[in-house]
């Protein structure tokens, strides 16, 4: 059973895209690697941009210094 984790900053993501990404997983591992897609999981994690850091910043500061 595959589980697969997608962490994602909660940015303008909508339940459509979010369907799409799920989707999208499940026939990759179901093309690839021949796995069951009726025992794949898929979770979306949405994380804050305060809370996903890059290079010492949070994303939100670097965005908001236009990096």
């Amino acid at each position: 059973m595959p589980y697969v984790n997608i962490k994602i900053t909660n940015e303008n993501v909508t339940p459509e895209k979010k369907s799409i990404l799920i989707k999208g997983v499940t026939e990759l591992l179901q093309k690839t690697l021949g796995k069951n897609p009726e025992t794949t999981v898929v979770v979306i994690d949405e994380v804050n941009t305060d809370n996903w850091g890059i290079g010492g910043e949070s994303v939100t500061v670097r965005r908001n210094k236009g990096q």
